[in-house]
């Protein structure tokens, strides 16, 4: 099984600059075989149908992104995500035909940039959206993996929101993986019999839809936050609740996620998240950044 991490660009270390390539490296000879980096569109609110692509990772940052991942040894992943201030892409939804209309031409436009940059950058694998979960079952998605096929020559998947997310996605039948993430609650933070138990419920569905479909299966995101409490919540953000640092929690349920996965027979594990900034995470950091902190070692599980 693959190991790896979603990598987002940090302002302090922009693709190209030499701080990035240090954030590559360090990646990589922490063990690292894949990375996805992450551009993210913007639109401001759930019920709006105005997507831009945003000033988040650029078309051309992307390349440069992609160019020191590959430098380093990288296989590169491109898997977009919608911003939506105080939401999430998962509460994408419309009541009106034509705004979901409108929507899907605006983020198929911004899509058909990033994807045609990571063709020509040596992507090997484009995620034509994340966690978009009211837009599952619409037929809009088997025209816009048609034409994505004529600007990106590489793999295509979709990464669902969860078990019951990926069970809903309609056109797995048109792309060449099976993906999803994966943040289900897995209990008290001492019972780890609970943590395995919630997993392997997760992870029997996506290796199920594996089989199905004749398709690697793989778990586009797993992480948790180094703080304590976080395997009740475990999609908790750093803004929505403090705590006290505890890298050992980080570390154990990641490490148990690995074993589960590749117990499965899953072919990719990515980790949220690493940063482009070297000096990312730390000792005193309660976020979901593994970056300089114990969890970093769990890199090597795919080596």
């Amino acid at each position: 099984m693959r190991v790896g991490v979603n990598l987002v660009e940090d302002a302090a270390a922009p693709f190209g600059s030499a701080a990035a390539l240090g954030s590559f490296r360090q990646l990589a000879e922490a063990g690292a075989s894949v990375v996805a980096l992450i551009p993210f569109f913007w639109q401001p609110g759930e019920n709006d149908p105005q997507l831009v692509p945003g000033s988040a990772l650029s078309p051309d940052g992307l390349r440069r992104g992609i160019a020191q991942a590959r430098e380093c040894g990288l296989d590169v992943v491109v898997k977009p995500h919608v911003w939506v201030p105080e939401r999430w892409a998962g509460a994408i939804s419309f009541a009106r035909e034509e705004d979901w209309t409108a929507w899907f031409a605006a983020y198929e436009d911004a899509l058909r940039l990033h994807a045609a940059a990571a063709a020509q950058a040596g992507a090997s694998t484009l995620c034509i959206g994340t966690e978009l979960r009211h837009t599952t079952r619409r037929p809009e998605w088997r025209g816009i993996i048609e034409r994505l096929r004529d600007v990106f020559p590489g793999r295509l998947t979709y990464v669902a929101h969860n078990a019951a997310g990926a069970e809903a996605v309609a056109f797995w039948d048109r792309l060449d993986l099976i993906a999803m993430t994966s943040y289900p609650v897995l209990g008290p933070g001492s019972d780890r019999a609970a943590w395995r138990g919630a997993m392997r419920a997760e992870l029997s569905v996506l290796r199920a839809l594996g089989e199905r479909h004749a398709k690697p299966a793989w778990l586009g995101e797993i992480g948790l936050r180094s703080v304590g409490g976080a395997t009740l919540r475990p999609w908790e953000s750093a803004e929505e609740r403090a705590g006290t640092p505890n890298l050992a929690v980080q570390r154990d349920v990641l490490s148990i996620w690995l074993d589960e996965a590749r117990a499965f027979g899953i072919d990719t594990a990515l980790i949220w998240r690493w940063l482009s900034d070297p000096d990312g995470g730390g000792q005193a950091d309660t976020d979901f950044t593994i970056q300089n902190k114990p969890a970093a070692r769990l890199l090597r599980h795919g080596r």
